[in-house]
This record gives structure tokens, sequence and C-alpha cells, in this order.
């Protein structure tokens, strides 16, 4: 069986943190992942996992205060900033008991790629301690450079240079399967290559991160492959609904039986 978790940050976004979980559960996924939750008391988001029974997955690092920001933890001299930041996320995640923590890179603003990287790095040593501390799993997630041109991290390669260099057990792979078939392609081929070094795995129709029965990727054919390609972990479906997500999940069905 195909194990679902719903990304709340695009579904069910209009409903209260609590309320978009219990709608998650009504709908039959079985984990949730949310994006930026600090506005939402942790006591109620945990007491709704708790009456769903649904594990929250993960969550995302803040984006920033200042306009443009798309994460911290590469931007040279915001280092106080980003950790900041991380800790803010595991102390958050700890008190819902999340698995996990997407540690955001953040827009390249022009800087030299060796400064970004350098930054990163010794951000996500930082993250890794915290992550180690709170029995978690810190993130890097590649984006694509047609939705995230300025992006500092782009494509499977640099994360992959990123994990090399950061060499710690808590840091893991974001396998977006959107955004790695835009930059990549050759989906299961590459995720086999890379499956030890997989946190996570999302998951949205391309090109339009709309629903994933719709573009060019066949996940009714592919998520089955990863599954026995040794993935055990849930699929988290991270797509733009176009409407009510309720009106959206006749995809679920097909997936889980076929």
């Amino acid at each position: 069986m195909i194990r679902l978790s719903a990304n709340l940050g695009f579904l069910w976004s209009e409903l209260p943190l609590p309320d978009a979980i219990r709608a998650a559960k009504a709908a039959g996924f079985d984990a949730v992942e949310c994006h930026w939750p600090y506005a939402e008391d942790a006591t109620r988001v945990r007491d709704a996992l708790d009456e769903t029974g649904l594990a929250m997955l993960g969550l995302n690092t803040a984006k920033g205060a200042r306009a443009g920001d798309s994460g911290l933890a590469a931007q040279p001299g915001r280092e106080g900033e980003a950790r900041a930041a991380i800790d803010e996320a595991f102390a958050y995640g700890a008190r819902i008991g999340a698995r996990a923590v997407h540690v955001m890179a953040g827009t390249a603003n022009g800087v030299e790629r060796d400064r970004l990287l350098d930054t990163f790095v010794a951000n996500l040593h930082h993250a890794c301690d915290r992550a180690r501390e709170a029995g978690m799993v810190a993130l890097i997630e590649p984006l694509n450079p047609f939705d995230n041109p300025d992006y500092a991290l782009l494509g499977l390669a640099s994360a992959l240079d990123v994990l090399d260099r950061v060499g710690r057990s808590e840091l893991m792979l974001m396998f977006d399967c959107y955004h790695l078939q835009i930059t990549d392609g050759d989906l299961l081929r590459t995720f086999r290559a890379c499956i030890d070094r997989v946190g996570h795995v999302q998951f949205a129709g391309v090109p339009d991160r709309g629903r994933p029965d719709r573009g060019e990727i066949a996940y009714d054919r592919l998520l089955p492959a990863m599954r026995d390609a040794g993935w055990t972990g849930a699929f988290g479906a991270e797509y733009r609904s176009g409407g009510r997500t309720e009106d959206s999940l006749g995809w679920m069905a097909g997936l889980q039986t076929g």
C-alpha cells in the first residue's frame, strides 16, 4: 500500500492548521506535513495530531523578514538570523512531534557560489546539532530554476555536493519529484541511485505543480516503483489543487488500487 502525506501548505491552506489536519484525516491521508506553522499554537496542533493519529512529517524554517527572502541558511552575513530560524523550527517541531525540518537555503543575490555554500554548510552543521538533540532529521531541497531562478540550491548535483560537504547522518535529501523532473528527469533511476540519502519524497503534477494525475509524470506507476525500490516512508502530496482540495483528490483511489 502507498502511504500518502498531505502537504498542508498547499492542501486545505484556507483552514487553520488543526482543522486542516482533521480534513486530511477525513480524506484518507496517512500523515501530514506543513510549511510555516509558527502562527498556530503548537498545543492545538499537537492536539489535532493526537486526535487524528496522524504524524507530522515535517515543516520549513522561516523564509526571513526581508522582501524577497526565501530562506536564510545560505545567506552570508545573516548567520544569526539563519540559526535563530533553525532553532525556532526544531523547537516548534519538537513540540508537535515532527520528524524533520526543511532548512531553506534562500536566494543567491549575486553572491558567488563558494561563499553561498560555505555559509550553507556551516549553518547546516548547526541544524544537524539541533536535529540530533531533538531526535529529528534536517532536510535540504533542490528547487528548479524556472520557478525559483535565483535560489541558492538548484538541481540534484548541487544538493548531493552539499550533503557530501556536511557529511552528517542527520542531514538528508528532500526528493521532490516535481522539481527534480524539471532539473534532472529520469526520476526512478535517479531515485534508486540516491535512495540511501533521501529523507522525504514529495510529488505534484509537472509542469504546473497541479494535480498529480495530470501532467507528464505517471505517478500511479512511479510511486509504487519507488516503494518497490526500497522506500518505506510516506509520499508527500504538495500540489496546487486549483480549487477545493476535496474536489482534487480523485487521483488517490487510482494510486492506492493501481
